[in-house]
Order: structure tokens, then sequence, then C-alpha cells
């Protein structure tokens, strides 16, 4: 217990922004906004937190994620709509505040990873929300991945509370979530992210500052569109070796070993192949995802026909029942469209 104890002095009343000194004035990228990759080797990262940190959201991701934090030491406070899934981080040291409110009033930083827009703002600026225990000194960390209107919305009650927003959407399912893996798409106020970096460096393996918010869940939207496109083809290819009478599972090595291999192709494709889906990260998610994903690619005139015909897909395995299984089964929609036309 004393890594997170040992990993900084105590936080004052008021954040104490670092000077920016430390990174290059000039963009590193012709782009629109600023990014900075980072892991523990930028100046901000060798900071130390020891205040105390909230957590909001105990699911598939959430519960690992606050897990790591008490396992390095840190002082959490955690709060979940149903509070059994409180208990084992309980008994791991974790204190229990019975709402959003008292967690935020009673941290220095409180993070949230919630499962849709519509739950990040209810447990931010609901009834007994986040919002109302905040105030200058706090900040807020929302991880979940959401719209970037709904981001903008949480930042703004926030900030309106005399307190800081870092959107911080998360890259990553639940395996490296349990093991300190996920990767962190930062936007807001870099004075919040400077701070809590010590806190992102123990749940991930890497980091982006992206600017301004806004630019943190667009860029998880994408990411998730791409994946979400990339295993409905997957999908297609399994079956299709079969139906010719290929071995599936030697299109997963084959596929694995090549130019197109990815991690996740390696990972999914032999629990797919024997019509096994260890959820992971939840059908109904990805599908939500590229419901908003769409919507992004709309607000600009962006044509995205592949994610769409994607997104029909994983809705038809949603009417299956199929919203709580990874979200690999939906291969399953598409052995049930071919038993439709056989």
């Amino acid at each position: 217990m004393a890594l997170c104890s040992a990993f900084c002095p105590r936080i004052s009343t008021n954040f104490r922004p670092k000077p920016f000194s430390s990174f290059p004035s000039k963009p590193l990228l012709s782009l629109s906004f600023k990014v900075f990759s980072s892991q523990a080797t930028d100046a901000s990262s060798q900071d130390k937190f020891s205040g105390r940190v909230g957590f909001l959201g105990l699911g598939i991701m959430g519960s690992p994620m606050a897990q790591n934090l008490i396992k390095a030491g840190c002082d959490v406070i955690v709060w979940n709509r149903t509070k059994s899934k409180c208990d084992p981080l309980i008994s791991l040291g974790a204190k229990y505040s019975s709402s959003p409110e008292e967690v935020a009033a009673n941290c220095d930083v409180t993070f949230a990873m919630l499962a849709d827009p519509e739950s990040a703002i209810d447990v931010a600026c609901g009834k007994n929300g986040a919002v109302s225990g905040m105030g200058p000194g706090k900040g807020y960390v929302d991880v979940s991945t959401v719209d970037v209107a709904t981001s903008k919305l949480i930042n703004e009650h926030i900030k309106a509370r005399g307190a800081l927003f870092l959107e911080a959407p998360v890259s990553g399912s639940k395996k490296p979530a349990e093991d300190g893996q996920l990767i962190f798409l930062t936007a807001g106020d870099r004075s919040l992210y400077e701070l809590v970096s010590p806190l992102l460096d123990i749940l991930g393996k890497s980091r982006f500052y992206l600017g301004e918010v806004g630019n943190g869940a667009a860029m998880k939207l994408v990411v998730n569109m791409i994946m979400g496109s990339m295993m409905a083809s997957f999908s297609e290819g399994i079956l299709l070796s079969k139906k010719v009478g290929l071995d599936p599972s030697v299109l997963v090595e084959v596929v694995s070993q090549g130019a197109i291999s990815a991690p996740m192709y390696s990972l999914k494709g032999p629990s797919m192949v024997k019509s096994q889906y260890p959820t992971a990260f939840p059908l109904k998610h990805q599908q939500k995802d590229l419901r908003l994903a769409l919507g992004l690619a709309e607000s600009v005139s962006q044509s995205t026909p592949i994610a769409a015909a994607a997104n029909e897909l994983y809705k038809v395995a949603k009417s299956y029942g199929l919203s709580d299984e990874d979200f690999s089964a939906v291969i399953e929609a598409l052995k049930a469209k071919s038993q439709d036309t056989a």
C-alpha cells in the first residue's frame, strides 16, 4: 500500500499546474490540436499523487480500474447504482459513499466510468450527482465513452462549479483494464491532465492529450467505429471460409500472421470458431459506439457506408438477444441471416 502514497505530496485546495515549458512550443503534428503521446517519460508523469480518489461506476471496466488504484495504495471512495458491486472493492480497502455527490465532495479527483451518455449525464448532473459535490480545487475525470455533445455538457456543469474537467475515454476492454494496459484519450483542462497522469499511468500503458473537450470523445468513437467494422468483416470471413470447406481455425492463424494481423483477431478468433463469446466488451456497447460514431460523421457530412452497414448487423444481433454477449457474437447475426436465406 506504499506505492500511491509515495506517488506524490498531498493536493492543496487549489491545483498547481506544471509549467508547459517541458513540452514543445509548436504542434507536433499539423492538426487542429496538439497531441501528446506519453507513458512515464514526460515531466508530468514524474509528479506524485496522494489525494483521495473517487470512482463512480463499477461495471466490467470500472471495477478492475478502481481495483488497480486500490492495489497501488490509493485512498479510494467508490459508488455504484447497485451497491453490491462495491463490496469486493470495499473488502480491498475502498470506502463507500451513498451518492456521486458525496463521493465528489469527499475526493480531490473523481473518475466516472458509465455505460452510455444518458448514464454519464445523470451521474454527473442529475439529482445527487457529482456536480453538486464539486468545487474549486477538485477535478472530474470522465473515462466513459460518450458523444462530443455529452462531454461538453458535463464539462460546462463542472466548470460552472469552479472545478476542472478532463474527458479520458479508454481504448481497451476487460483484460487490458485488469492488467493496467488501457490507452487514455484525454482532452480538457491541461493542469488536471498533468495532475492525474500518475493515476492514468497506474491504469494504462499510454495516454494522449488531444486538446479541447470533445476531441477525446471523437477519437474514441472513431477508434471503436473501426473496431466494430473490423469485427463484422472478420465474422464474414470466418463463415465464408467454413462455407467453402476451409478450416476457420487455419484462417485465424493465417490472418494473425499476415499484414492484416491485429491482436483482436488472434484473441477473439479461436473462441468465435467454437461459437463462444466470453464478454470482454458487451455487444450493446459496441453498437452504441457505432451509433454515436455515425452521428459524429453526420455532423460533419462525412460518408461512412461501411460503419453504417456494420451498425445494422449489430442491431440485428441485439434483436437476437445477444446484447450482453461479447461484441464478437455479432457473427451469430450473420449465421442467422445465412439460415434465413438457405
